[in-house]
């Protein structure tokens, strides 16, 4: 299931408490966000299973996306511990995303 994020201090406080997390930034007048959102829930669960996703409305809530500089959709924060590990915006390859996640999801989690 994908969480929503809706407020920054809940974005802040997930992204510390996790041990690895996936923010997924769009907006519903985004046709290529609403294919890509479901291939990357998919990837998550079916490859790296402790890693949780949580999904951000940039229309909704601009303060979190001006405060993380999300400046397009569709845009993908991962964090491990914390730390922000990876960020891609608009052309996000799966198997890009899926190749870019093994190692460190390894350190964390193996």
């Amino acid at each position: 299931m994908i969480k929503t994020i809706e407020s920054l201090e809940k974005f802040n406080r997930t992204r510390s408490e996790l041990p690895g997390v996936l923010f997924y930034f769009s907006h519903e007048k985004c046709n290529v966000c609403k294919v890509l959102k479901p291939k990357i829930h998919d990837l998550l669960q079916s490859e790296f299973a402790k890693i949780e996703m949580f999904y951000c409305d940039t229309v909704l809530y601009p303060e979190i996306a001006g405060q993380n500089s999300i400046f397009t959709v569709p845009t993908i924060l991962v964090f491990f511990d914390g730390k922000e590990f990876l960020r891609r915006s608009r052309n996000i390859g799966i198997d890009e995303l899926g190749n870019e996640l093994k190692r460190p999801y390894s350190i964390f989690f193996d």
